[in-house]
């Protein structure tokens, strides 16, 4: 199976814009990178999918191999409907946002400054455990009880 070189480079391309897209602060940005990185990815199932073949139905007289597979088709139209839906959730959200703020930018504000700021080191979660962490104390047995159980 070779691959083709212009659909490597467009599939890298997508790829790339996409990610710088959702980098970018406005919601219509991310959209748009979202939806470039579905097409990247349909266009990647498709390369592996290898050369076009006959439709998948059965006949006595076609060798196997000249079949198609019908996996990466089935896999890029899944990914179709999925994107479709995050496009869709995404528009409400940013109608919504409009609707409400009259801005597409997503804004800082204090309590994210606040967590940005505020160090790696956590006391609860970054203490030293102790060996023992059963919640019930451990007590000796007296010596009687052990005589008593043993006869």
């Amino acid at each position: 199976m070779s691959v083709n070189l212009t659909l490597l480079i467009v599939m890298g391309v997508l790829y790339a814009c996409g990610i710088y897209l959702i980098l970018e602060r406005s919601l219509t940005r991310v959209l748009l990178g979202l939806m470039l990185l579905a097409n990247a990815t349909n266009l990647l199932i498709l390369a592996t999918g290898g050369y076009a073949g006959l439709a998948p139905l059965f006949s006595k007289s076609t060798d196997p191999h000249d079949y198609n597979d019908p996996l990466p088709q089935a896999l890029i139209l899944t990914s179709i409907v999925i994107s479709f839906a995050v496009t869709a959730f995404m528009l409400g959200i940013i109608y919504r946002t409009w609707a409400l703020a009259r801005q597409d930018d997503i804004q800082d504000d204090a309590e994210d400054r606040r967590v940005a700021k505020t160090p790696s080191f956590d006391a609860e979660d970054d203490s030293v455990v102790p060996e023992e962490t059963s919640e019930f104390p451990v007590t000796e047995v007296p010596a009687a009880a052990k005589e008593g159980a043993t006869e």
